[in-house]
């Protein structure tokens, strides 16, 4: 039985953590902190679970082997570090950190502690992904030559438990990135497990085109971002993150090979769909993805959970998610020098 505490009690944790804690037969959820100590209480009230004052005491009760991190961005890096060298496995939420030096510090120090640390990527764990992964890893549609890849919706105002125009997610000191950090990321990262390949290359445009502050003034993270990317194995494509969808959700992935065309999450009545050289067509009737109004279970808790239960290696491992964080950073660089950046 894996002993777990939740840091931060906002949204994600209310919707997706706390639940699938309580969901999973191998996890005793022991407590919640959140600097809003109100709403913690609540919710351990609420849960029968211990209320922490101070996220340190948590990290400090030996009765607690993991925690989640739902804070926001900017304490991501601060608080897992503490946790790992407090002796705890850490799942962390995405994006990993604000730069890439915590990044790599993070991932070196759960090494140190030989503890584990996940980053809450669940689209490498949506079925059609996964399914599709298997597809391309036995050539059903040949060699990858090039992709697009989307994540758009109408934006994060509703998503936080303080909703409206003023959402930490708009504010630069607290979230540092825009929709790049919030939604492409999952697709940048997506891109790599997918193809089991490596985003080495980028050539990006980060914009706020339409977002504003309760006061009118536009806010000052990147509301809208564009990537051409080139991978390792010589593939090459857009990804595509925008908080300005003011319509139905795109979540959509295509990869384009040298035996069809593989639609991932782009029909509403068809998780994959293939269209072969050949003229064959073949859809595949697997689950829908999550949408902001439509939350399923994620996987990420059982994933974490059974990784730390059976000591194996997860694909939600911040080891694996790097890679895609240097193409986040490097991104960001392009577009401010307007220039492409090579990744190292």
């Amino acid at each position: 039985m894996i002993r777990v505490g939740v840091i931060g009690c906002g949204k994600i944790a209310q919707v997706r953590h706390i639940p699938e804690y309580l969901d999973n037969k191998n996890a005793q959820l022991v407590g919640l902190y959140d600097r809003t100590s109100e709403r913690a209480k609540l919710l351990a009230d609420k849960y029968n679970l211990i209320h922490y004052e101070d996220y340190h005491d948590m990290l400090n009760d030996e009765e607690i082997d993991a925690v989640s991190i739902c804070v926001a961005n900017n304490l991501h890096a601060k608080i897992t570090i503490e946790a790992l060298e407090k002796g705890k496995h850490v799942l962390c939420e995405k994006p990993m950190a604000t730069t890439l030096e915590d990044c790599l510090l993070m991932v070196n120090t759960a090494k140190d502690n030989n503890k584990k640390l996940l980053i809450g990527h669940n689209q490498r764990l949506a079925k059609a992904h996964v399914y599709a992964r298997n597809l391309i890893e036995n050539h059903v549609i040949g060699d990858c030559l090039s992709f697009r890849t989307t994540f758009g919706h109408s934006g994060p105002e509703t998503w936080s438990i303080n909703p409206g125009l003023n959402v930490w997610f708009f504010s630069k000191e607290v979230a540092t990135m825009g929709s790049l950090a919030d939604l492409g990321i999952h697709k940048t990262d997506l891109i790599n497990y997918l193809l089991d390949d490596e985003i080495v290359e980028t050539t990006a445009i980060l914009s706020t085109l339409d977002k504003k502050y309760e006061t009118g003034e536009p806010i000052l993270v990147d509301d809208n971002a564009i990537c051409i990317y080139k991978t390792k194995k010589g593939a090459i494509g857009s990804m595509t993150a925008s908080w300005t969808y003011y319509g139905p959700e795109d979540n959509s992935t295509v990869i384009y090979g040298t035996k069809g065309i593989m639609k991932i999450y782009d029909d509403k009545d068809y998780a994959i769909k293939l269209f072969l050289k050949n003229g064959e067509k073949i859809d595949f009737d697997l689950e829908t993805i999550q949408t902001n109004d439509n939350q399923t279970k994620s996987g990420v808790i059982d994933e974490f959970i059974d990784s730390l239960e059976n000591n194996t290696d997860s694909v939600l491992s911040a080891e694996h998610i790097l890679p895609s964080m240097k193409a986040i950073f490097a991104s960001i660089d392009s577009s401010i020098t307007g220039s492409t950046v090579r990744i190292e």
